[in-house]
Parts: C-alpha cells; sequence; structure tokens
C-alpha cells in the first residue's frame, strides 16, 4: 500500500496536528509510552505514541490498536486470500460473476475513494487496477534486476492502452443494503493503495478517541494521525526531507488533531533501459509514473483524504493542484488542508510561497508560511 515516509525516527515528536485546539496545562512530568509493530500489516510498521498511561493500560491500547491494523490489512489486501474474510481481492476475483457481501466498513472506503474520484475529475483513480497491476509487476521484477546490476523494462505502450480501457466506477455496483460489492467486468479490478493505509490509520484514531485517548499519535508507515495536543504544550513538528539525500529540508508546526503524510518518487523504484528512473505513483492520463513533482507532502484533518490528496497533488500540476484543493476546502469547510511540493529549482511556478534550499525548489500553501522553519 502506499509509499509514504519521514525523515525523522518513527516515535520522535515530529508528527502534524492540523486543527486549533486550546493547549493544555505542561505537565512537569510526562510518562510518555511508545512502541513499535514491524509485521502487522501493509508491508510496512505500524507506531503508536501515547500519554500518560501505566504501562500495562499503554500495552492493551497498543496490542488492540496493531490487531485492528491486521485486520484492515487483511480486508483491503489485494495480492493475498485471508481465511474468512471477503477482501479487495476476493471482489477482484469476482469480477464479471457475482457480487461479493462485505463488511460494512469496506464500502465506507470505497465510497470514499469515489468522493475523490469526482472530486479530482477522475485523477484519484482505484478502479484502474488493471493498469496499476502492470506497472507492479514491471516495477518487481525492475528492481530485482537492478539489484543484479541489470536495467528493468518498461512495459509496451499497447499494453498500457489496452489496461487503460478497464477502468471507471461505472463497472462498480456497490449495494449498501446489502452490503455487497460487484464488478461488472471481468478485466476491471480494484486496487485502493492510495487510500487503503489512510483509511486504516484514520479508523485506528478515531477508536482511541472513542475509547477517551486524546493524547498521542499513531504512525501507520509514515500515515501520521495525532490524537490530540501534546501534553506539554508545544506543537508538533513535521520534518519534511530532501527526496534526494535523505537530509531534512524544512520542519512545519501545527497544534491539535490531524494528519501529515508524503508521497515521494524516490520510494519503489526502478532504473529502466532508458536509464530513467520509475516510481509507483502513475498518472492516469500519461499511463506512466508523474513527472511532476519530487515529493508531495498534505497536512489535513483526516488521514483516509490525506492519503488521497497527496497521490492526487502528485499527478497533478501546481495550477491544477490549488484547482484541486480549492475544490476540496469548498465541499470541506471544516477542515484545514495544507500542502508542500518539492521538485527541481529548474520549474517555474508562478506563486510568492517558494523557497530554493538545498538544491531543490520548495513551494507551500499560504498557510504555512508562518510556520516553516527552513534547514
Amino acid at each position: 500500500m502506499k509509499k509514504k515516509q519521514l525523515f525523522t525516527c518513527l516515535l520522535s515528536a515530529l508528527l502534524v496536528g492540523c486543527t486549533n485546539t486550546i493547549q493544555p496545562t505542561p505537565t512537569p512530568e510526562v510518562s510518555t509510552k511508545s512502541n513499535t509493530c514491524l509485521d502487522c500489516g501493509f508491508d510496512t510498521f505500524f507506531s503508536l505514541r501515547a500519554f500518560p498511561l501505566e504501562q500495562d493500560e499503554f500495552d492493551k491500547v497498543f496490542k488492540s490498536s496493531t490487531d485492528l491494523f491486521k485486520y484492515y490489512n487483511d480486508l483491503f489486501d489485494i495480492y493475498y486470500d485471508h481465511e474468512g474474510i471477503n477482501s479487495i481481492r476476493v471482489i477482484n476475483k469476482n469480477a464479471g460473476k457475482e457480487p461479493v457481501k462485505v463488511e460494512p466498513v469496506v464500502i465506507e472506503m470505497l465510497k470514499t475513494a469515489k468522493e475523490f474520484y469526482d472530486l479530482s475529475n477522475g485523477e484519484f483513480d482505484i478502479t484502474m487496477g488493471a493498469l496499476l497491476k502492470i506497472w507492479h509487476d514491471y516495477r518487481t521484477e525492475g528492481i530485482s534486476l537492478n539489484e543484479d546490476g541489470e536495467y528493468g523494462h518498461l512495459p509496451p505502450q499497447e499494453k498500457l492502452e489496452e489496461a487503460s480501457q478497464y477502468r471507471g466506477w461505472d463497472y462498480i455496483e456497490i449495494d449498501e443494503e446489502n452490503s455487497t460489492v460487484y464488478i461488472t467486468d471481468e478485466n476491471v479490478s480494484l486496487d485502493v493503495g492510495g487510500i487503503a493505509k489512510g483509511f486504516a490509520a484514520e479508523e485506528i484514531a478515531l477508536y482511541l478517541e472513542s475509547q477517551g485517548y486524546h493524547t498521542g499519535a499513531v504512525n501507520a508507515g509514515g500515515n501520521n494521525r495525532t490524537l490530540g495536543p501534546k501534553v506539554d504544550g508545544t506543537p508538533w513538528r513535521v520534518g519534511i526531507q530532501d527526496p534526494n539525500s535523505g537530509n531534512s529540508l524544512l520542519v512545519v508546526e501545527y497544534d491539535g488533531v490531524g494528519s501529515f503524510v508524503t508521497s515521494g518518487d524516490y520510494e519503489r523504484n526502478y532504473i529502466a533501459e532508458d536509464k530513467n528512473y520509475y516510481h509507483h505513483i502513475i498518472d492516469p492520463t500519461t499511463l506512466y509514473p508523474a513527472r511532476h513533482w519530487h515529493s508531495v507532502s498534505v497536512f489535513t484533518t483526516n488521514s483516509a483524504s490525506a492519503d488521497c490528496i497527496t497521490t492526487t497533488l502528485f499527478t497533478l500540476s501546481y495550477e491544477d493542484g490549488i484547482a484541486f484543493i480549492e475544490r476540496y476546502k469548498e465541499t470541506h469547510p471544516d477542515e484545514i488542508l495544507e500542502a508542500v511540493w518539492i521538485t527541481d529549482t529548474d520549474k517555474k511556478i508562478e506563486t510568492d510561497f517558494q523557497k530554493v534550499t538545498n538544491n531543490e525548489l520548495v513551494i507551500y500553501t499560504e498557510g504555512l508560511k508562518d510556520k516553516i522553519t527552513w534547514k
């Protein structure tokens, strides 16, 4: 599933909060508890940071959180079957055959994905699984070949164009009353890598909040979601890395509850025979990995939304990305959305909110102008 990372250590305080909240009175002695699971699902880590809790209570909270993470991994998996679970893979296997009865949370996730499909004019599209599978297979082979000192291969254009014909929400039938999902064409498949991990992080955070935990943070493989303001009254601090060197470029400060996610071209890529890098974020217009940015970071309220938004912005030009952000704000007036784009210094962008640092061009939304510390 999807692709993000921070340059900082997993359980540091470099996490984001996006809505203004009254800070609590600083506590002289705060017992911070944290733990990380490396094999809980989504082919990534899961971390929880919480305080102040006794160790026994934290251990129970951590176990319930990781159990949920594993559960969502099984529900949203497109690669493996899981006994007793009708996952996205099962939906795909039954394409053109019959509807599949699923858990209501699967339908909720799919409806969120459809919302972003509409909002992005089709730019965010989980129905193009046929196209993404081709790139997944070529990328997996390419990474292996690169490890052996060889170049990878590029998929034939005609193969990509044929697969791109089998996508669109007209093929997806959701029956909420009977809790079923049906793909009407056997050639169409779902790939939820652009939303699943963020959706899981948000669901776990909501669960923890429902249990009365409002101080801490969830980190699901780089999908960061805070549970509330920090106990000591200081802001959450988010580090954004240089996509080329991995060094720190800047730090953003935010208070309260919110999410932070980064999408980058430096993850899961390979070098092909033309000596260019090909990463995993596919532009549905060109059918190739998007070339606008090296990374896009998003600060917003909901972790599932943050996942969808980073993927969308990564495939859009700056102008189209700003238009998308404005549409999102119009439809979600109570939510905050800020973004940071990183690209090459020779790119010309018409905005006052940009800075060249460390041989990278950093562009940011106006709401971040007083919240950035440059490295």
